[in-house]
């Protein structure tokens, strides 16, 4: 009979300067993981609040007296005889200058250099909560009225959403490259990021992003476009989620969560199956699956990027 692992509850916090640098702790040689850059916080004891936790590590790692904000994600992720729950809070306001009161080092980061910092798998999504967007709009097929297509694109993307799949699978090939191109200009001007599905080539040609398919995974020896260019992967258990990792995938899509109208009868997840594979690799994973806006903060509260979806970010 296994031992069952021992649960830990850790609190954390994300700080930022005025700069909007946000703040890094490295690990001490006495601990685990050691040398590697964390979101400062620490355990939370039993009869704990996570406020009051949070509130009392940061005093004692960095001698400041810290507001414990919203919450902005929580990742649970499984280490050797252990299984971890990473909370982490805003600190919107805090009083004193931190400074590391336990002889560890702190650095303020850039945002847009925090994936440069090695870090515990926990806090990987974290960075990924920080810098990806929330929501994943994958386009319904353009069917019989491409105008009206990009009509309702055009208004989800003044509606805010910030990532969009491109799916056209029913059009001719000649049809398809020239809405990709005019998808991704749509894009651009927005400012939102694109990822072709499945495309590789034509990503490339674009220069824009790929989303893979599952069966895409296992053949490819390495990452299909270069750093900076979004790669993103459909997964749909534990070996495809590995693979995304191993090829250095920016994020992955993992489910179905519940039962959708595309997929009806299919097999689900259900959050507890969603936390069961998210805890085992530290990527980004965006929840997809009969999902709405409204999913949003139990998605970040098993560990998810976000939500992807095509009806309910559809207008």
């Amino acid at each position: 009979m296994e031992t069952p692992l021992r649960s830990i509850h850790v609190v954390a916090g994300v700080l930022t300067d005025v700069r909007g640098r946000v703040l890094l702790a490295r690990r001490g040689e006495d601990s685990d993981l050691s040398g590697l850059w964390e979101f400062p916080g620490g355990k939370r004891e039993p009869g704990e609040s996570s406020e009051a936790a949070l509130a009392r590590e940061l005093h004692e790692e960095l001698g400041i007296e810290a507001e414990v904000g919203g919450a902005l994600i929580e990742v649970p992720q499984e280490y050797p005889g252990k299984r971890l729950r990473l909370e982490v809070r805003v600190i919107p306001r805090w009083k004193g200058t931190p400074r590391g009161r336990e002889g560890q080092a702190l650095t303020w980061v850039a945002p847009e250099r925090l994936a440069r910092y090695s870090m515990p798998s926990a806090d990987v999504p974290v960075v990924g909560a920080l810098r990806q967007p929330d929501r994943y709009l994958v386009t319904p097929e353009p069917g019989d009225e491409p105008a009206a297509w990009r009509d309702s694109l055009a208004r989800a993307l003044a509606d805010g959403i910030e990532r969009v799949q491109l799916r056209a699978r029913s059009l001719a090939p000649a049809a398809y490259t020239a809405l990709a191109h005019a998808v991704a200009e749509d894009c651009r001007k927005a400012g939102a990021g694109l990822l072709l599905n499945r495309d590789i080539a034509l990503a490339a040609e674009l220069g824009v992003g790929v989303q893979l398919g599952s069966e895409q995974l296992a053949g490819l020896a390495a990452r299909p476009l270069p750093a900076g260019v979004p790669v993103g992967a459909s997964c749909h258990d534990l070996e495809d989620l590995r693979q995304a990792q191993a090829l250095g995938c920016d994020f992955a899509v993992l489910g179905p969560v519940k039962d959708t109208a595309t997929h009806p009868g299919a097999r689900t997840l259900g959050w507890e199956g969603f936390v069961a594979l998210r805890e085992q690799v530290a990527l980004p994973i965006y929840a997809i699956g009969g999902l709405t806006v409204d999913d949003l903060p139990v998605a970040r509260g098993h560990g998810a990027q976000g939500i992807a979806a095509i009806r309910s970010l559809w207008p």
